[in-house]
């Protein structure tokens, strides 16, 4: 069994803080509880009640938030708290016992074209993961996603990507969307409505090689890649996920002044992307960062 570890992230509201798991806590969804009452489907969200300063806690597939009361601030009692949900995960203790009954969850599943021709977006009233998954094979799939993996099985998918409320699938040139788009609209559909997994463990992260020794990718973003990585948040991920896509940070060159970002989903591949990216991009970029940015190039996902 996978050994769960918690990272805490701090949140733009000072009351409210997040701790990530590396780790699957629940099957989609996401469950809010506003005291020891309402948490009783939650073993973890009760016992966290029990700390005297707990106001709220949010508990998504891969992350519990929690917001305090005035009484203190969350640097004296950040680590304990993480320490506590670390314990109380390794322990096989139960996050939240999730109704398993024969009534069919009620779920819509709606087809959109994206400006990749080859690639359709599912939208869905479900929340299905709170980070984003890409999927270039169904190897990769076994590994994390029964949903993308069973989607592999149909014989023209070539890519699946899952986001927060959407799956964008890309195909092979074999068929057309308008041949298909219906059977995989139902597929999805049912396999929601069935509440069967989602996403049972996250993606791996992966491991730089440098020489003999293994590097993990760098995590905490300082200065103008930080500026980037919320630029790209706040501005430019909406709007390509409305078309299926996501734009992910992958460095910043500050010698050369150069930005490079992954391509998922409906943008990977794209005909369309490289205007995008020069066109929309990489001029608000230069715009809202003067004199910090040269160039913004793209490596598909």
């Amino acid at each position: 069994m996978s050994h769960t570890k918690i990272t805490i992230q701090e949140t733009t509201n000072n009351t409210i803080i997040k701790f990530n798991s590396n780790q699957i806590l629940i099957n989609g969804g996401s469950y809010e509880f506003n005291n020891i009452d309402e948490a009783k489907n939650s073993p973890l969200a009760q016992q966290l009640f029990y700390l005297p300063f707990v106001k709220k806690v949010f508990i998504t597939a891969n992350f519990i938030a929690i917001q305090r009361f005035d009484i203190l601030e969350w640097i004296d009692v950040q680590e304990e708290v993480k320490e506590q949900i670390e314990a109380y995960l390794n322990n096989g203790n139960t996050v939240v016992n999730e109704e398993k009954t024969s009534k069919k969850e009620a779920v819509e599943v709606y087809a959109e074209v994206t400006p990749n021709p080859a690639v359709m977006k599912f939208g869905t009233n479900k929340a299905l993961t709170q980070t984003d998954v890409e999927f270039k094979n169904i190897d990769e799939a076994s590994q994390s996603s029964p949903l993308a993996q069973a989607i592999f099985n149909f014989p023209f998918v070539k890519e699946v990507f899952i986001s927060d409320n959407y799956i964008s699938i890309t195909k092979y040139d074999m068929v057309e969307w308008n041949e298909v788009y219906g059977e995989v609209r139902t597929f999805i559909r049912e396999y929601l409505a069935d509440g069967k997994t989602i996403i049972k463990e996250l993606p791996s992260e992966k491991v730089v090689k440098e020489g003999s020794k293994d590097m993990a990718p760098e995590i905490q973003l300082e200065g103008v890649s930080a500026q980037i990585v919320d630029i790209l948040d706040e501005y430019i991920k909406p709007a390509v996920a409305g078309d299926g896509g996501n734009i992910a940070f992958r460095s910043y060159d500050e010698q050369n002044k150069v930005v490079s970002v992954i391509l998922q989903g409906a943008c990977s591949g794209c005909p369309s992307s490289t205007a995008t990216l020069k066109n929309g991009i990489e001029s608000l970029l230069k715009e809202m960062l003067p004199n910090q940015i040269n160039e913004v190039i793209a490596i598909n996902g």
